[in-house]
């Protein structure tokens, strides 16, 4: 019912930028709190950055001053704007958004998208 698409993801060297975006698509009634989580290899996936609908942004502390999420609630995407890479920013990136869909408007889904791999290297 709902599909969360991400793209942006590449190689870039050490000091270099990327941009992800990740478009949220199908029965959508609302969606609320959308976000950015990251898994390296042999680690655990970990919190990024969120950004609820009309609330405050919040950033992993090893990645402040250097990431920004937004959205554009008209078209249902999520960007993370990525600064400053460094090695060890490198990671397959999900997008995760909390959604209410149009047939059952009381329970908010939990839902990721495939991943979009990030490698910082020289």
């Amino acid at each position: 019912q709902v599909q969360l698409v991400e793209s942006g993801g590449g190689l870039v060297q050490p000091g270099g930028s990327l941009r992800l975006s990740c478009a949220a698509s199908g029965n959508i009634f609302s969606i609320y709190v959308m976000g950015w989580y990251r898994q390296a290899p042999g680690k655990q996936r970990e919190l990024v950055a969120a950004i609820p609908t009309g609330g405050r942004t919040s950033y992993a502390d090893s990645v402040k001053g250097r990431f920004t999420i937004s959205r554009d609630n008209a078209k249902n995407t999520v960007y993370l704007q990525m600064n400053s890479l460094k090695p060890e920013d490198t990671a397959v990136y999900y997008c995760n958004a909390a959604i209410t869909v149009l047939d059952d408007t009381q329970r908010i889904g939990n839902y990721w998208g495939q991943g979009t791999q990030v490698t910082v290297s020289s």
